[in-house]
């Protein structure tokens, strides 16, 4: 099983954000850029799948905002293997809590995100998973574009709300925080590459 791994956005390129909007700035309690947080948290899976032996792609590795029919594009390439495509993001909008994506319909992709909500909920029991149970499953159905042009199964997570001050300060800013999310998208990866895509593993994790 191959992960593709899109993390959403710019990030930082000689101290200028490299997206519009896409951030909160907190004045003296912080500031977060969406695409510095969302190359974070691939880093950290990396870093992970990495020790664990399990294939990736980083679809995005720029530091500029990459087009996202680039980013399918260059993700559809390896659509003949084994493989899921995962975009990681941060929320806004005066929210809380996290959500999963994944296009309309019934598909490979929906049990996939049935994982990630799984694995979050144990990875964060006192924390809001945001859900859709009307078709049956706790993932939210949306035509992102790399939802639907992407010819594999795709999931986006949409990871707290970095315009919600409480999550900002307690999770999305503390290393922390952001190692908790990390470890709930690398646990959720391990069980799919075994329960959907049929690979046994010997790994034994303990994080």
């Amino acid at each position: 099983m191959l992960v593709l791994l899109d993390n959403g956005h710019g990030s930082l390129i000689n101290g200028e954000y490299q997206t519009q909007g896409k951030r909160k700035d907190w004045q003296e309690k912080g500031i977060i850029y969406e695409g510095e947080f969302n190359r974070a948290i691939v880093n950290g899976i990396i870093e992970q799948l990495t020790f664990y032996k399990i294939p990736f792609v980083n679809i995005a590795p720029e530091y500029w905002d990459v087009r996202l029919e680039t980013r399918v594009k260059r993700a559809n390439r390896f659509y003949t293997r084994k493989c899921f495509y995962l975009s990681v993001h941060s929320n806004a909008g005066g929210g809380h809590g996290s959500e999963i994506f994944t296009s309309p319909g019934n598909t490979k992709s929906d049990k996939i995100a049935t994982i990630f909500g799984e694995e979050f909920k144990e990875e964060f029991p006192n924390r809001r998973l945001r859900t859709d149970f009307s078709d049956g499953d706790l993932d939210k159905e949306r035509r992102f574009y790399v939802l639907t042009k992407t010819k594999m199964p795709a999931i986006l997570t949409e990871n707290f709300f970095m315009d919600n001050f409480e999550e900002f300060r307690d999770i999305l800013n503390t290393k922390e925080g952001r190692q908790k999310i990390v470890d709930y998208h690398v646990k959720a990866i391990i069980r799919a590459k075994v329960e959907i895509f049929n690979e046994i593993t010997p790994i034994n994790f303990n994080f």
